[in-house]
């Protein structure tokens, strides 16, 4: 069954979603790695602000701009998701080490999962398939690392702070390449088509 071009599953203004997340994502990153304080209640304080927000980002602006309703509809999830886990660690920042480990796993579990899913269903339509399922798998190992950690708040919060920097990275790179594509793509139907013409 041949798959549906990315201009079927994204708009040409898809390319500001990864850059939002990247920004919202390098914000809580330099927080971790320029304050001394490793807590557990920091980690919740600075998680839940991120949660909340790039929930907030990835749900809105992904609903403006993938044009797929599946994907759309995947993508809100994803942000209420991030919504309701970044609300509960504001609002339970007291809440100790162990509901650090585990509400960053649950979010990063079913945040994970749902852009893998994301990407297996586009892949084969180009770059933005490539994106979902990299940030998707990235998100899933947070899930399986912070599981597996020994309970220690400086290591957890740190390696929490460590996956927002390599996701912020990765997205820049991602909607600086997509945006590119984009402006690319006019240029490239026109030299196609002069070709076509040409005798």
């Amino acid at each position: 069954m041949a798959h549906a071009p990315a201009a079927a599953v994204i708009g040409t203004r898809y390319w500001t979603v990864p850059v939002a997340r990247a920004v919202v994502a390098f914000v809580p990153a330099a927080a971790i790695t320029f304050n001394a304080d490793h807590s557990a209640e920091f980690g919740l304080l600075v998680f839940g602000a991120f949660a909340l927000v790039s929930g907030l980002v990835t749900g809105l602006l992904s609903w403006k701009t993938v044009t797929d309703r599946r994907d759309r509809s995947i993508f809100a999830i994803q942000g209420a998701v991030g919504v309701v886990a970044g609300a509960l660690a504001l609002g339970l920042n007291t809440g100790g080490l162990g509901f650090f480990l585990y509400i960053v796993s649950v979010w990063a579990a079913v945040t994970g999962v749902l852009e893998l899913y994301t990407g297996i269903r586009v892949r084969g339509r180009g770059q933005v398939a490539r994106d979902w399922l990299v940030v998707g798998a990235l998100t899933a190992v947070l899930a399986l690392v912070f599981l597996l950690l020994p309970p220690h708040a400086v290591v957890a919060v740190g390696l929490l702070g460590a996956y927002l920097v390599i996701i912020g990275v990765y997205l820049v790179i991602a909607g600086v390449s997509l945006s590119s594509a984009h402006a690319d793509a006019p240029r490239d139907l026109a030299s196609s088509s002069t070709d076509s013409d040409t005798p």
